[in-house]
């Protein structure tokens, strides 16, 4: 029996694993997919927001400038990039500048550092590629941008690293509430746990009914994105919102941290599951990025996706509605952690300390610390930014790293075999991609996906058929070879 289940491998479960391993814990992760943060995590917007946004009295506006600060050193220990490239939100009028000073000063409540109301000179000084229709922004100096999938995955590896086990491939389809612990019944056998942390995103509202009367519901929205080339990457400098409205916060503009450019997303209200894209939204986000940066090269443009983000629309018990919902539900012993919109990326680190030191830790009267926990993952070799002589000396101690696999990225052979045998480790061509960026470039893998597929049937000991791009039981890549041998001599 384990002492805790975690549901759901996103960025919230996966780092919270990772958190409880502070303590001697026997912790299991579980997930239905075929890896870790391959929903929401997977498609977002990779803003690590300053914190002035969301009310003071909530969990969003108590834990994103905290979250916010403890950014850099987590991402130092998770070998993580972040940037740290500062945020505008524009206005074009009057009217709007008003609202940018509401949210100053609500910035101020929530301890946002350095922020200031700066003006027309200012703004295009800083970002020369604006409307010349801004008149004003607020300038947030501590937001950035940082690779969410990388971030949940190696928070995963740490935590496994750690002692937590990981698996994937268990889809819970019931919970049984046991005497002293609960019965969790997966697609992949039965697991039972003391305590359960659910953190199962969209569905988190689905998992509790397994267990206890409905108290908050989940809804979906779906949020359309596009990626540019690195040749739009320094079109701007900081990410850019516009004004917020009633609606959202609108279509914002930003560099990633590998040097693309993003724009996007919308909100729309869906089922779950939906992440199709559409011409209509697609050209709405478009439209409304092109207000505040109107030389967005639209040809440049190298993906189009959507992402999902749950949203609650009944209030938990504890906290209010429309915000983070972290407590012990009705049934004790089952933690939620539900709600989890944004800013919920930058408040995982904040977020997770109070989860375990708050609420998990007085369940466990006779809880030790882990004197051996180790923050720290093993750094990844990224051949694109090493030196000319240390690009020489890996390729003397490892040839592989000799043999660049993915053009568009500067991807080798043995960047694609490290990330295959790490703790929590690629198993598809997608996990491949999020872990190393073989395949992310200009050409989105069209060239290195076969590549990729061979390394990773030879590393893992398998047939080329038994890859998958994504899901387990998805569409297969490789269903067989399209002439035999003895057809070719014919």
């Amino acid at each position: 029996m384990y002492d805790i289940a975690i549901i759901g491998a996103g960025i919230a479960g996966s780092y919270i694993a990772r958190e409880l391993t502070r303590y001697k814990l026997d912790v299991v992760l579980l997930d239905g997919e075929n890896d870790v943060g391959n929903q929401i995590t997977m498609a977002n917007s990779a803003i690590v927001h300053g914190g002035y946004d969301a009310p003071s009295y909530k969990f969003k506006g108590r834990f994103n400038a905290p979250g916010n600060i403890m950014y850099e050193k987590i991402c130092e220990d998770l070998d993580v990039p972040f940037k740290q490239c500062g945020s505008l939100v524009v206005a074009h009028n009057e009217y709007e500048m008003a609202t940018l000073h509401e949210l100053y000063q609500n910035g101020l409540k929530n301890g946002v550092p350095g922020m200031r109301i700066i003006f027309k000179e200012e703004v295009h000084q800083m970002e020369p590629n604006l409307n010349p229709d801004v008149c004003g922004a607020l300038y947030s100096p501590t937001a950035g941008v940082v690779s969410p999938f990388e971030l949940c995955v190696h928070a995963a590896e740490n935590a496994v690293d750690n002692g937590v086990t990981l698996k994937l491939n268990h889809l819970v389809t019931d919970i049984k509430k046991l005497d002293d612990s609960f019965k969790i019944t997966t697609t992949a056998g039965d697991i039972e746990a003391k305590k359960i942390i659910n953190a199962a995103g969209v569905y988190a509202d689905d998992i509790y009914e397994m267990v206890g009367e409905p108290y908050f519901e989940l809804l979906a929205r779906k949020g359309n994105y596009f990626i540019f080339d690195k040749e739009a990457g320094s079109l701007v400098n900081k990410v850019i919102f516009p004004c917020p409205s009633k609606k959202g916060k609108g279509i914002l503009v930003a560099p990633t941290v590998h040097g693309n450019l993003l724009i996007g997303p919308d909100a729309e209200p869906v089922d779950k599951g939906d992440v199709s894209t559409t011409s209509e939204r697609l050209d709405y986000i478009k439209e409304n990025a092109l207000k505040n940066v109107p030389s967005i090269p639209m040809n440049k443009i190298i993906r189009s996706y959507a992402g999902l983000r749950n949203t609650p629309v009944k209030a938990s018990f504890t906290t209010t509605d429309g915000d983070f919902i972290l407590e012990e539900s009705p049934v004790k012993g089952f933690i939620n952690v539900a709600g989890y919109e944004s800013p919920g990326l930058t408040s995982i680190p904040a977020v997770a300390h109070y989860v375990v030191e708050e609420i998990v830790v007085p369940m466990f009267p006779d809880i030790e610390e882990n004197h051996e926990y180790n923050p720290k993952v093993r750094k990844h070799l990224r051949f694109e930014e090493m030196s000319d002589a240390e690009k020489e000396a890996i390729i003397k101690e490892d040839p592989k790293y000799g043999k660049v696999i993915c053009r568009c990225e500067t991807i080798t052979e043995g960047e694609i075999i490290d990330v295959i045998h790490r703790s929590a480790g690629a198993r598809t061509v997608k996990a491949v991609k999020k872990r190393s960026r073989a395949g992310m470039g200009r050409c989105q893998g069209g060239f290195c996906s076969p590549r990729v597929v061979e390394i990773l049937a030879r590393e893992l000991n398998c047939t080329l058929e038994d890859i998958m791009y994504d899901q387990q039981n998805s569409a297969y890549i490789l269903s067989g070879k399209t002439k035999s041998a003895a057809e070719e001599v014919l």
